[in-house]
Order: structure tokens, then sequence, then C-alpha cells
């Protein structure tokens, strides 16, 4: 595949580390930290996740399939875990990580078919 037939899931991958790395630093401003950080560790491996799926899809990783079925599984454990909060800036997540992992899985299966 070539970076313009991953590129839908690129930008959901983008849109995703945007909306954790936000989600990450306005958690680290409330409150309860106690009651966030599972939230908070989840934002930040869902955001790392979310950049590397990005470079592998635009160099095209041999690894590409894997790495975006991790990506998906990692944003949708991120997306379940921000539902359990009622900050805005959990909610904005949850959407954002459910598009991107079936963004990932979408392009995950069609490059194995390729393959």
């Amino acid at each position: 595949m070539t970076r313009i037939q991953y590129q839908e899931c690129i930008d959901a991958c983008i849109k995703t580390m945007n909306a954790c790395n936000y989600s990450y630093v306005a958690s680290l401003k409330e409150y309860d930290l106690a009651s966030l950080r599972e939230s908070i560790q989840l934002d930040r491996e869902c955001a790392e996740i979310c950049s590397f799926a990005v470079s592998a899809m635009t160099r095209q990783s041999p690894f590409v399939v894997d790495i975006l079925r991790l990506c998906a599984e990692i944003c949708e454990r991120c997306a379940d875990e921000s539902a359990k909060h009622p900050q805005t800036h959990c909610r904005e997540c949850i959407e954002a990580c459910r598009n991107a992992a079936m963004a990932c899985r979408l392009v995950s299966g069609a490059v194995e078919v390729y393959a």
C-alpha cells in the first residue's frame, strides 16, 4: 500500500494522538489524579503508538500489520477507560480513539490481502 492508501488511517491516528496528548495534560491538572491514573497512562500509550503507527505507515514498514493491530487494541482500551470519566477531555478522546481503532483494523486487514 502507498501513503495515499494509508491516508485515512494516518489522519485518524494523528487526530487521536492529539486528543490523547490533550487529555493527558488536562488530566494532570485535575484534583483527583488517583482516579485518573489509568486514563493518564493509557493516554500516553495511545498517543505514542499512534505516532509510531503513522511513522510505520509513512515508511511502509514490513511490520505495519502488527503495529496497526496493536494500535487498534491500545486505542480501544484508551477509549474504554476514558468512558469511565465525566471530564470533557476524556469524552473528546473516546470518539478519536474508536475511529483510529477502526481505521487501523481496516487498513491492517487490507494490507494482509495485498501481502
